[in-house]
């Protein structure tokens, strides 16, 4: 069974965005061979925006990459964390470029 992972990076290469500063998302198909697949480019909303509680915006992002089991991400918050895991999606905080990360995401996946 395949799934989802969405990927925040500014360049294509890295996974190198915020959660909450990421202004697209790349998402990946991985499969259960341990191969994965680009399918798409998803623009998404700055959702963290100066201090306190951004909760609507983090509620738009979230329901943007709704569909992916998994996003990796260069840092996240942890309210950003919270209301990703109460909407089954695992948040991976990495500094990988996005092939390795990938690759590493898979390995973890085949111990579970």
């Amino acid at each position: 069974m395949s799934y989802k992972v969405a990927v925040a990076s500014n360049d294509g290469k890295f996974v190198n965005e915020h959660f909450g500063r990421a202004e697209k998302f790349m998402i990946y198909e991985i499969y259960d061979d341990g191969t994965y697949k680009f399918l798409e480019t998803r623009d998404s909303s700055i959702s963290c925006i100066g201090e306190g509680n951004n909760q609507n915006a983090r509620s738009k992002v979230i329901d943007l990459i709704s569909d992916v089991k998994t996003v990796l991400v260069a840092n996240v918050g942890p309210g950003a964390i919270d209301d990703l895991i109460n909407n089954n999606i695992k948040p991976y905080a990495t500094s990988f470029d996005i092939d390795s990360a990938l690759n590493e995401l898979i390995k973890l996946d085949n111990k579970n």
